[in-house]
């Protein structure tokens, strides 16, 4: 009886530290907001991406100009940057407190202004949890050759 006792204090105690955990890790939580970045993109919608990206946010882009939240919202808005297919490669993600750090690739048909940026690409994002919530503060992109 004492052992059985034991079996079920500790099943208790798991169940107890497996609902004490959040649903979502954090380095879940950037990678779905990876995915909801191409999302926005490919669909033109600029709300959904301006919830990804800090309001702080810069990019490097693949000709090594600064972009800004603004200019990218823009460049989504009117179709300048536009992706029809995108494959992701595996993202590493490093989770130091309140900061994220996801590096990874993809495979993908897009055009930047009417130029054609189809090809593999290497980015690295950072993202800051501010308030709860997981942003966007910089990133930079290359296309590998």
């Amino acid at each position: 009886m004492k052992a059985l006792g034991g079996a079920v204090l500790m099943v208790c105690a798991c169940a107890a530290l497996a609902g004490a955990q959040t649903p979502t890790s954090p380095a879940k939580a950037v990678m779905q907001l990876e995915h909801d970045w191409i999302d926005a993109v490919k669909a033109g919608d600029a709300a959904k991406l301006g919830q990804v990206l800090a309001d702080d946010w810069t990019g490097i882009s693949y000709t090594g100009s600064k972009m800004t939240k603004e200019s990218m919202l823009a460049d989504v808005t009117s179709g300048g940057s536009k992706i029809e297919t995108f494959e992701f490669a595996p993202m590493d993600v490093k989770v130091m407190g309140n900061i994220a750090v996801v590096q990874g690739g993809d495979t993908e048909k897009s055009s930047y202004k009417g130029k054609d940026t189809s090809g593999k690409w290497a980015w690295m994002d950072v993202f800051v949890n501010r308030d709860g919530k997981w942003v966007a503060v910089r990133s930079q992109s290359a296309m590998v050759k």
